[in-house]
């Protein structure tokens, strides 16, 4: 268990599996950088993390759910979470305040683009059903992914292994804060489309070395018109 001033951002979980130099560049060396991708993506989480609560038949939508696990030390907000109407018990439902009968939360993610090749995607989504899971002390079989290129749902099926993979990423996401170490960098055709390119230098930066000295090396060496040392 974790305290809370350990928790670490659901978000996260994508970023490191995606790539752990670009998970410790966010959240070991603080980088960050916009590209037009993350100003769209952005501007979709800003809407649909505004509070709200529509109902939709026996569909009830909630926005901006703030979640938390303190088993995994993870915490974040959910872009949406749909209470459905179970008929049965099998998984059981959950007691809305003011609402009659057992409701089903099921999470859905929004993304802009299109669906991403690796699970980032998925283990971000399933993160945020883990952390309902105890909140609500219930069983989350599914979720979806919206994405918004195709304009299309992709659920997600929360087997045994995902959850797996998603509970040891959250351990290694710990882990690797902990460290304050950046991993080294290594180009891959993936790196293309990272906001972090320019800060990462995959195909420049030396084995083990952090992007934040090399940058603040290569200032140096351009105000000073020379190759000063930054002192660490």
């Amino acid at each position: 268990m974790y305290d809370e001033e350990d928790l670490l951002p659901i978000s996260g979980l994508r970023h490191i599996a995606f790539c752990e130099r670009r998970c410790a560049l966010m959240y070991v060396e603080g980088l960050w950088a916009e590209n037009r991708l993350t100003v769209e993506g952005r501007q979709l989480h800003d809407r649909s993390h505004l509070p709200d609560l529509e109902v939709r038949g026996d569909v009830r939508i909630a926005r901006g759910l703030r979640l938390r696990s303190l088993r995994l030390g993870l915490s974040g907000m959910a872009d949406v979470v749909e209470f459905h109407r179970r008929a049965d018990t099998n998984p059981p439902g959950v007691f809305l305040p003011g609402t009659p009968g057992l409701w089903h939360p099921f999470p859905v993610e929004y993304k802009r683009g299109y669906p991403s090749p690796d699970i980032s995607d998925e283990v971000q989504l399933c993160g945020q059903a883990l952390c309902l899971e105890e909140m609500l002390k219930v069983e989350i079989e599914a979720g979806a992914v919206y994405y918004g290129q195709p304009r299309q749902r992709h659920d997600v099926a929360f087997t045994s292994d995902l959850r797996r993979q998603t509970e040891q990423l959250a351990i290694r996401f710990h882990e690797l804060v902990k460290s304050g170490r950046t991993p080294a960098a290594h180009y891959q055709r993936k790196c293309r489309n990272c906001s972090l390119l320019d800060l990462c230098l995959p195909k420049t930066a030396a084995e083990g070395r952090s992007a934040r000295r090399y940058l603040q090396q290569a200032l140096a060496e351009a105000l000073n018109g020379g190759t000063q040392e930054v002192v660490q």
